[in-house]
């Protein structure tokens, strides 16, 4: 039977960490909460908390280290997308948009145009639109659909 598989949280901007834990508890999923300073969790031997000391990208070396084949990663962050998905990693943003190699090219791509253009404007810029109730939905459905696509991969064995 294959490891059970670990959801790693960027958990400092994720607005649907509530929505993980549910998911991952229905699969029997792991779940890894990463940030520089503390969450609450729910009391569970599957979901730990991990606190990073030191500077900014800190959460992000330790989730780039920890992801691997059976690791989902969530996170908004397009250069930790890229590190992950270089691991092996299944990559998702919190709008349930998959990080992908097909998709992270043209997102660093972007990423670059957009801090040109944010630099060019002395810093003013705008910032992603409001998280909807549709894009808590959409994330629903794509970490089912990962997480049943992984249970799959395990030969039918469950979590």
């Amino acid at each position: 039977m294959s490891a059970p598989v670990t959801i790693l949280v960027d958990a400092d901007a994720c607005p649907v960490k509530e929505e993980i834990y549910r998911v991952a508890a229905r699969y029997g999923a792991h779940v890894r909460v990463v940030s520089n300073s503390p969450f609450r969790v729910p009391v569970s031997e599957r979901v730990k908390r991990v606190v990073v000391p030191g500077g900014f990208d800190a959460a992000d070396d330790w989730i780039a280290e920890a992801a691997g084949p059976r690791s989902v990663v969530i996170t908004a962050d397009i250069l930790l997308a890229e590190r992950c998905l270089k691991a092996g990693a299944t990559v998702l943003r919190h709008d349930g948009k998959p990080f992908d190699a097909a998709s992270i090219g043209s997102a660093l791509a972007t990423r670059a145009i957009m801090e040109d253009l944010r630099t060019g404007m002395d810093g003013v810029g705008g910032g992603p639109p409001p998280f909807s109730k549709a894009d808590r939905s959409s994330f629903l459905q794509a970490l089912d659909w990962v997480l049943v696509g992984m249970g799959r991969e395990c030969h039918g064995a469950l979590y």
